[in-house]
C-alpha cells in the first residue's frame, strides 16, 4: 500500500512539474510579436468612418501605435487561399496559405520584424499589388535566397482575370498566430482595408483610463453601438486555458495524494515502533544513540520509497512525453525534473518517519522493559 501511495504521488508530482515547466516555457516564449499592452476593439466595422476612428485614437496620449485589420496572431479569423507561383493556375504550382489585409501600421502595432525589404506605405501607389510574406512563406515559395520582387499571383473574381499579380516587398520574421501545438505556416500579407478590429499599442500606465478615452471616441462616432474590447494577453492565455485547468487540477490531486501518503506511513511508522519498542529500550541501554535508532526505524520505509519511485518516475516520463508531443513547440523533459520528485518524496517520507522514530528513539527504555 506505500509503495502505490507513493508511487502515484511521485508521478503526480513529476506531471505537475513537467505542465508548469511548458506553460512557463509558453509564456516566456519569443512568438515573434509583441503581444504586451496592446488594446484590440472590436467589430470596428460598425463604425460609418473606421479610419476616422483609427486616426482620432491615434491622437490619445499614450498611443505608440494602431493598426486596422480583423486578422490578429492572437485571433480565431483566418483566410487561408492558394497562391500560384506563375500566371498558370495549375494546383502543382499553387501553395496553400494564410491570406491577410493588413495596413501599414499593421507590423509596427504588432511588434513584427521584416527581415528582408519594407514595410508597406501608402504614400506608393504599387503597394496596392505589393505583398508580405512571412519567412516559412519565403522557404515553401522557393523564394528563401532572394524574395524581394518576386511574383505570386491570386485568384481573382474578375471574368478576364482570372489571376492577378502581386510582386514580393518585403518578408516578415516567423510569427506564431496559431497555437503552439502547431507549427508556423505560410502567410501572405496584402495592403487592403480591413475593419473587423483596431489594434492599439499603449504606452499609458493607467490602462482603465485610457479604455475610458477609447470608449468615449467611440461613443461619438458610433453612439448605438455595443463596445468590445479585450486585451492581446489575456487573448493569448485563453488559447491555453485546458492547460491551466490541467496544471491546477494535477496541483490538487497530487498535494492530495501527497498527504493520504503521508498519513498512511505515519501510521505504519507508529505500528513498526510499537512493535520495535522492547528492541529499541534494549538498545539504548547498550548504548545506542537517539540517530542510529532514528536511522534503524526509517531505512525500511525509506526503501519501499525507492522502491514507488523506480516504478513512477519511468511511467510518468512516458505519459508526460506523450503528452508533450501535442505541442509543435515544447520544453523536453528535465532531468531536474524526475530528480526534483525522487528527492521532494524521499524528504516528506523521512520527516513523516522520523516524527515516529524520533519519538520512540527518545523514550524512556525502562517504561518498555519494565515487564521484563
Amino acid at each position: 500500500m506505500v509503495v502505490f501511495q507513493f508511487a502515484i504521488s511521485i508521478f503526480l508530482i513529476i506531471g505537475t512539474l513537467v505542465i508548469y515547466n511548458q506553460l512557463n516555457y509558453i509564456q516566456h516564449k519569443d512568438l515573434g510579436f509583441d503581444r504586451t499592452q496592446v488594446l484590440v476593439i472590436k467589430n470596428v466595422g460598425v463604425i460609418e468612418n473606421a479610419k476616422t476612428f483609427k486616426q482620432e485614437v491615434k491622437q490619445l496620449a499614450g498611443v505608440a501605435n494602431a493598426s486596422l485589420s480583423g486578422f490578429l496572431p492572437t485571433g480565431v479569423v483566418r483566410a487561408p487561399d492558394g497562391v500560384f507561383r506563375n500566371k498558370t493556375p495549375d494546383p502543382k504550382n499553387a501553395l496553400f496559405t494564410e491570406v491577410w489585409p493588413i495596413d501599414e501600421d499593421y507590423l509596427n502595432t504588432m511588434g513584427m520584424g521584416i527581415s528582408k525589404g519594407r514595410n508597406f506605405s501608402n504614400q506608393l501607389s504599387t503597394d496596392s499589388s505589393a505583398v508580405i510574406i512571412n519567412e516559412t512563406a519565403a522557404r515553401m515559395l522557393g523564394f528563401a535566397n532572394n524574395p524581394l520582387d518576386k511574383k505570386i499571383y491570386r485568384p481573382t473574381e474578375v471574368p478576364n482575370q482570372p489571376l492577378k499579380e502581386y510582386h514580393v516587398i518585403g518578408v516578415v520574421k516567423d510569427f506564431n498566430f496559431s497555437s503552439l501545438r502547431d507549427n508556423i505556416s505560410p502567410v501572405v500579407m496584402f495592403l487592403a482595408n480591413d475593419n473587423g478590429a483596431l489594434s492599439i499599442k499603449i504606452k499609458a500606465k493607467n490602462l482603465p483610463a485610457f479604455v475610458t478615452q477609447v470608449e468615449h471616441k467611440w461613443n461619438q462616432l458610433s453612439p448605438n453601438q455595443h463596445f468590445e474590447y479585450s486585451f492581446m494577453d489575456d487573448d493569448f492565455n485563453t488559447a491555453y486555458r485546458t492547460e491551466h485547468r490541467t496544471g491546477k487540477l494535477f496541483l490538487i490531486f497530487t498535494t492530495l495524494a501527497v498527504v493520504i501518503a503521508c498519513l498512511g506511513l505515519f501510521s505504519l511508522a507508529a505500528y513498526a515502533a510499537e512493535q520495535r519498542n522492547k528492541e529499541i529500550g534494549i538498545r539504548k541501554v547498550l548504548g545506542a544513540s537517539v540517530s542510529a535508532i532514528v536511522a534503524m526505524l526509517s531505512k525500511d520505509f525509506i526503501k519501499l520509497v525507492l522502491i514507488s519511485f523506480v516504478i513512477a518516475a519511468p511511467l510518468a516520463w512516458l505519459v508526460m512525453y506523450k503528452w508533450l508531443q501535442g505541442f509543435a513547440y515544447r520544453q523536453n523533459i528535465q532531468w531536474w525534473v524526475v530528480a526534483v520528485a525522487g528527492a521532494g518524496a524521499l524528504v516528506i517520507a523521512f520527516i513523516t518517519i522520523s516524527t515516529q522514530s524520533f519519538k520512540a528513539a527518545v523514550a524512556n527504555p525502562a517504561e518498555s522493559l519494565k515487564g521484563e
